[in-house]
């Protein structure tokens, strides 16, 4: 699988509206970065989060989960010691069959103590990306809405496309819009 650059990038957001809305160039001064770079995308992260608290001693069940498990924050979120929110890419994807994107967290953040975690994005899954964001210091962390919060690496297959897409199988998450909570087909 080789990475698909920013000229690559370009021509699948601005042709086959792979990302909406789309950055075409690094957004960068005063915020944390966001658009392409050489060979990716920065993503940014949306105002809505969902913090985990333990206010009602709930269990975090992913079979069963418990919204109660949560609070809802708009706008800038700050994470407290230790603990861990749920958020969303600003941008929606509409993913091409022959290719997979990898999420890493922003070096600004990391550098805080700050783990982004994204699971792959599949061949042609589409939606927005709920990102799951762990504040591993012992102090409260601030999370910059409608900034810069991760990026993609886009990585296309070299030879054969895959036999069956996220969109085939009828992915769980597939179109998801907003926060997307946990889910086990039943």
């Amino acid at each position: 699988m080789g990475v698909k650059s920013d000229i690559w990038i370009r021509n699948m957001a601005k042709n086959f509206n792979m990302i909406s809305p789309f950055e075409e160039k690094q957004v960068r001064k005063g915020i944390i970065s966001y658009g392409v770079s050489s060979y990716g995308y920065d993503i940014r992260v949306s105002d809505e989060f969902m913090v985990f608290t333990n206010i009602n001693s709930t269990v975090v069940d992913p079979k069963n989960f418990d919204e109660r498990n949560v609070v809802n924050i708009k706008g800038d979120c700050i994470i407290p010691p230790n603990s861990f929110a749920l958020c969303r890419s600003v941008e929606y994807f509409k993913m091409p069959r022959d290719v997979l994107a990898i999420c890493v967290g922003k070096s600004t953040y990391a550098r805080c103590g700050i783990i982004v975690n994204v699971t792959p994005i599949e061949p042609e899954w589409e939606g927005h990306i709920t990102i799951e964001i762990s504040n591993t210091t012992p102090l409260p962390a601030k999370i910059y809405a409608n900034e810069g919060i991760a990026q993609l690496i886009f990585l296309g297959a070299d030879d054969n496309i895959c036999e069956t897409s996220y969109a085939d199988k009828s992915g769980k998450y597939h179109g998801q819009k907003g926060i997307t909570l946990p889910k086990v087909d039943k």
